[in-house]
């Protein structure tokens, strides 16, 4: 399953090194986020996808330098001035739907990527000029005020503050504030902002799948903190083949072809969507928080959902083993590696 998971990765990558999230009509795009994790399996081996993976990015920020040079001036208005998450596979902005371009966590995840590979020994920068614009998307979150600027966040959804948003800006502030100039209040004003909601997402949401992101990979949640915001999960979200994002959501819920999406979130209670990274997030989460055995048990979750070996759709349709038509997704099977092979070294050095 492992390798088929691999063979899954080498069919998305495109020639320039990016990634379509999956091969179907709806998400045959390239999202920076998407880019962000389906990489982390590459970082501690021994091969230069990782890092080729962040120089198409960089180039693509080099393209559109003009517009960053803006916003690092001006505070945007309109949801199009920021810089957006989505791409063609020729990293072009889509201007042609109505989208929600203010996701604050997908730079945050940027820059985390970026020092990270940095700590690892990934050669990340090939001129100055890659310096330039990693301190130029440093000095663009500050100026939109990121830690109280409302986003779309990871599920491009409606605008709020998000607590995974604000905190994956913390951690890839941290990770690059050894290679770029970053005021020391800049990230203490986005952990006041995480800690004033937490354990909340937003105020709107108690409870939310992208948080596990504060545990993984940014592991700005730890210890009892981190287990407050996996046990709330595991409580509220877990299903029988993934984890729904949160409570009401509409996007794939069963009741989306009758009733569409605009009803209030109480109308889509017990109708929401599967999604399947979510069992092996949950795995990479209990081994982060010193949970093995618990994490073993999502792995084997994860791998009993598989369409086919190495195969994991976006998500399945609520109490059902069908899943939707963006089969296979990049970000799942990426999960599945990295659960797969951390819990491989971990049981070993046990």
């Amino acid at each position: 399953m492992l390798t088929e998971s691999y063979r899954v990765l080498d069919r998305l990558r495109l020639p320039g090194d990016v990634y379509v999230a999956s091969p179907s009509q709806d998400y045959s795009f390239v999202w920076i986020r998407d880019c962000i994790y389906i990489t982390l399996p590459y970082l501690n081996k021994p091969t230069d996808l990782y890092e080729r993976t962040y120089h198409r990015l960089f180039d693509l920020f080099l393209e559109y330098e003009w517009k960053i040079d803006i916003l690092t001036q001006h505070k945007p208005t309109w949801e199009w001035e920021y810089i957006h998450a989505r791409y063609t596979p020729d990293l072009h902005e889509i201007h042609t739907q109505n989208w929600g371009h203010v996701q604050h966590d997908m730079i945050g995840a940027f820059l985390f990527g970026v020092g990270t590979g940095i700590k690892f020994g990934k050669p990340m920068f090939r001129s100055n000029r890659d310096r330039v614009i990693l301190q130029k998307l440093v000095r663009y979150l500050e100026n939109v005020e990121y830690w109280h600027d409302p986003d779309n966040g990871m599920w491009e959804e409606e605008r709020e503050v998000h607590a995974s948003s604000v905190g994956a800006c913390v951690a890839g502030l941290k990770a690059v504030e050894n290679v770029a100039d970053v005021p020391e209040r800049l990230i203490k004003l986005g952990l006041d902002t995480v800690f004033s909601l937490f354990p909340r997402e937003s105020k709107a949401k108690d409870v939310d799948l992208s948080l596990l992101s504060l545990v993984y990979p940014y592991r700005l949640l730890t210890g009892l903190l981190g287990e407050m915001v996996v046990g709330n999960v595991e409580r509220q979200l877990l299903r029988g083949r993934g984890v729904i994002r949160y409570a009401g959501d509409s996007y794939y819920s069963t009741k989306e072809a009758e009733s569409g999406r605009g009803l209030p979130r109480e109308a889509y209670l017990g109708s929401e969507a599967e999604w399947t990274f979510g069992l092996p997030w949950l795995a990479l989460c209990h081994l982060e928080l010193g949970y093995p055995e618990k994490a073993m048990e999502y792995l084997a979750r994860t791998e009993s959902v598989m369409t086919e070996p190495g195969v994991l759709p976006e998500l399945f349709f609520s109490g059902t083993a069908i899943p939707n038509k963006n089969t296979p997704l990049g970000w799942s099977s990426a999960m599945y590696i990295l659960a797969k092979e951390a819990l491989t070294v971990s049981s070993v050095t046990r």
